[in-house]
């Protein structure tokens, strides 16, 4: 009889009933052979949270899981309050841990309660599973500890499939921002910027957000360059996608960037200086005219990123969770 999984996540992200990588991980496992059902939390505060939890153990009742596995910190105490004996897994996402950046360096005051919560919950869990190191700093119970990085899928995310199908010869070279440019943490006055600073005059700015999951592929492969300018993040599923399709990146130094990006030609680490963005863009650029793609998806697949096999990492950590 295959595991059953509970997945509790957050519900309250315009145009997303699950957030496309969780729903992705809930994918992955299911491929593995594991059982998977979701919870979307719907509503905030402690009150939300707390109303979330009775319901998820009224459904618990009626329903046989092995484990719940909860994606972000509260949604973790929902999990905890309606899980009665059932064992809970907890993934820290990012912001749930470290806060709210609004500026370099700089948490926002009121974020501060979600490191405190990250830090209440743990012994409450059986096993917690952070993005990066970055993260994982925040978990002070280390015997629980595992550093489990998202995965790509990697049919879906394939220059074979999407490369030469968008891009074509004499257009304007495309920058693309792919984050929610209102969201100060991902920083999207320092990429308008940088491009501003440009010595060339065919270049566009590209922000498309929201858009589906689906269309991201594409959108990649029209890029010459994808930019991900945020204050900071955990392991960042967007420059693991766009490794995954062979286009050129430029980002700053946050979480797991640096890791990941490795000396993959085409790829770029930035300061938040302005200037120095905006020449790591024009590098960027040069040789997405001159040389055209990287080999981005042979760094993926080295470091082990594709879903399939952080799937089965995952899959250890429930064994471990339920034993």
């Amino acid at each position: 009889m295959p595991m059953k999984v509970f997945f509790v996540c957050g519900g309250n992200i315009k145009n997303f009933e699950i957030v496309p990588f969780i729903k992705e991980q809930g994918e992955s496992l299911k491929e593995q052979g594991i059982d998977v059902d979701y919870f979307p939390v719907v509503g905030k505060g402690f009150w939300g949270y707390l109303k979330a939890g009775m319901k998820i153990r009224r459904h618990c009742k009626k329903n046989r899981y092995d484990l719940i596995h909860a994606h972000y910190t509260y949604s973790g105490w929902a999990a905890v309050i309606g899980s009665g004996k059932i064992p809970v897994v907890l993934s820290l996402l990012g912001s749930d841990a470290y806060g709210n950046f609004i500026g370099v360096n700089k948490v926002s005051l009121s974020s501060r309660f979600s490191t405190l919560s990250t830090w209440l919950i743990q012994p409450f869990v059986r096993e917690i599973i952070s993005k990066s190191k970055n993260i994982e700093k925040y978990v002070y119970l280390k015997h629980k500890s595992n550093l489990i990085p998202n995965g790509i899928n990697k049919r879906k995310f394939n220059p074979k499939t999407i490369n030469g199908t968008c891009r074509c010869p004499n257009k304007k070279r495309n920058v693309l921002f792919l984050g929610n440019k209102k969201d100060v943490r991902k920083n999207y006055s320092l990429a308008e910027a940088a491009v501003a600073k440009l010595p060339f005059s065919n270049v566009e700015l590209i922000n498309p957000y929201p858009i589906a999951h689906s269309e991201v592929p594409l959108y990649l492969a029209k890029a010459d360059v994808i930019v991900v300018p945020s204050l900071m993040e955990g392991s960042p599923n967007i420059v693991k996608e766009a490794m995954a399709c062979n286009c050129p990146i430029v980002a700053t130094d946050i979480g797991d960037v640096r890791w990941v990006l490795g000396n993959t030609e085409g790829c770029y680490i930035s300061s938040f200086d302005v200037d120095e963005f905006s020449e790591r863009i024009k590098e960027a650029l040069i040789f997405s005219e001159t040389v055209g793609r990287t080999k981005g998806r042979e760094q993926i697949l080295k470091l082990g990123l594709d879903s399939e096999t952080i799937a089965k990492q995952i899959i250890e950590v429930y064994k471990k969770a339920v034993s």
